[in-house]
């Protein structure tokens, strides 16, 4: 599974999924979705071309975001949709899609709310909660 390489291995699933769309190369189900999120992030192309942050630190303190974890999050919602997990995301996501009138921005919306209950497990030592993260939706569903 992608998820449980390590770190310098999943970011190189990024740049060989980015390589082998540039190339023309048939991809799976799985690279494609790596793929289209990347074509969703331009500013991370020279990143993922250079192949000099495989092994890079992203610790904020220059500024700058980790461009694997926000595309890996980004992966992460698109999973959640394909399987409505959890219940009602697919509705949700949806309904931020028309208000936003693009789905990348209602994804946008959907990975600040798991970014939140991701931190917020982190710092509690504990499980995501699930049912904190559907409130976290649900209010940015309001607030759009």
């Amino acid at each position: 599974m992608l998820w449980g390489q390590d770190r310098s291995t999943l970011r190189g699933v990024f740049e060989a999924a980015w390589r082998d769309r540039q190339a023309g190369k048939p991809l799976d189900k799985q690279t494609t979705m790596i793929a289209d999120v990347v074509a969703m992030h331009p500013e991370y192309h020279a990143v993922l071309d250079s192949g000099a942050a495989r092994d890079r630190d992203y610790d904020g303190s220059d500024g700058q975001s980790n461009p694997f974890l926000h595309m890996a999050m980004h992966i992460a919602i698109r999973e959640q949709l394909s399987i409505d997990r959890p219940p009602g995301v697919v509705k949700i996501h949806r309904q931020l899609a028309r208000r936003q009138g693009d789905v990348h921005l209602a994804e946008h919306q959907m990975l600040e709310a798991l970014a939140e209950v991701l931190w917020a497990a982190q710092l509690d030592g504990k499980e995501p909660d699930i049912d904190e993260y559907v409130r976290a939706l649900k209010r940015a569903l309001n607030q759009s």
